[in-house]
């Protein structure tokens, strides 16, 4: 593989001389131009710009840069960009993801929010390199099916994290399942958490719980302010778990179920699990990618 990406890299730089002032970037983005390891090439010349597609939440901040940098690099619809650009905070980022999650675009964030955890920098100059340059991290979120006690069934998809919270002032009694087997008779507690390792640096962190590497294959069952069993904290499950919560009394113990914002009220079982079929592909800086802001987060 290492002699195979040696040539190939030569042959571009032949091509390149070839080509002259024509050429422009050497690009990838998926693998739908045959790929090997995590990237896949194509050549772009002056004939075939990079289509960007800009984005832009609602507040002044942002909208002052979608201003700024769709006069500058334009702009295409979503559906018909190359890269598409966010600008705002990790909120509005989870609402780009969800929206474009049946389309294979990469996501580029850049940060005109609060946080930022899941943005890069905002700088105007030298996009088109910084995107050419930019490092992939690829995530699959949960997907979440919710009984209610009405009969109905609702379903989310969470990049994030799902949470159950107590709707009440008692605390909610939470029956636990993992792959069809009972772990947990009783859970009391404010609630409990299901996150992924992009998640795992937001709720679930709050609540103590662990962080986890982007690459790894885990999930964090976190429990939030447990009464019983006091000291547990939760667990690490692997991320082909299947997690079914059933609520305990909910008539007296009011629960509601949370998938990225999207809340649902008088829940009476909830069953979460990854979704391989959904792929999401986030690009940062060289140096500053998701696996290296997870592990400096840690040494704040």
């Amino acid at each position: 593989m290492d002699n195979f990406l040696s040539e190939t890299l030569r042959a571009g730089k032949v091509l390149l001389r070839q080509c002259g002032e024509k050429a422009r970037h050497l690009w990838y983005f998926g693998e739908t131009y045959g790929s090997f390891g995590n990237k896949a090439f194509i050549w772009e010349t002056a004939d075939m710009t990079l289509k960007i597609g800009f984005v832009a939440s609602d507040a002044p901040l942002a909208q002052e840069a979608l201003d700024v940098l769709t006069t500058r690099y334009g702009n295409v619809p979503v559906d018909q960009a190359d890269v598409i650009v966010a600008l705002g905070g990790d909120g509005f980022m989870l609402q780009t993801l969800h929206a474009t999650q049946d389309i294979p675009t990469p996501v580029y964030g850049m940060n005109r929010g609060t946080v930022g955890f899941l943005m890069n920098a905002y700088a105007v100059d030298d996009l088109p390199d910084r995107l050419v340059g930019a490092e992939r991290t690829r995530i699959n979120p949960l997907s979440m099916s919710a009984q209610t006690m009405d009969g109905q069934t609702h379903r989310a998809i969470a990049i994030n994290e799902v949470s159950l919270l107590r709707a009440g002032p008692q605390a909610a009694k939470l029956r636990i399942s993992v792959d069809g087997r009972e772990r947990m008779d009783e859970l009391v507690s404010d609630g409990v958490l299901l996150a992924t390792p992009a998640g795992s640096t937001a709720y679930n962190y709050s609540a103590h719980g662990p962080i986890l590497p982007i690459g790894s294959d885990v999930l964090a069952l976190t429990a939030l302010n447990a009464f019983r069993p006091r000291r547990w904290r939760g667990a690490l499950l692997p991320k082909t778990a299947r997690v079914v919560f059933d609520v305990i009394d909910p008539d007296k113990r009011p629960v509601m179920a949370d998938a990225d914002s999207q809340s649902f009220r008088n829940v009476v079982s909830v069953e979460i699990k990854s979704n391989p079929d959904i792929q999401h592909t986030l690009l940062f800086d060289p140096g500053h990618g998701l696996e290296e802001r997870l592990i400096e987060e840690q040494f704040v």
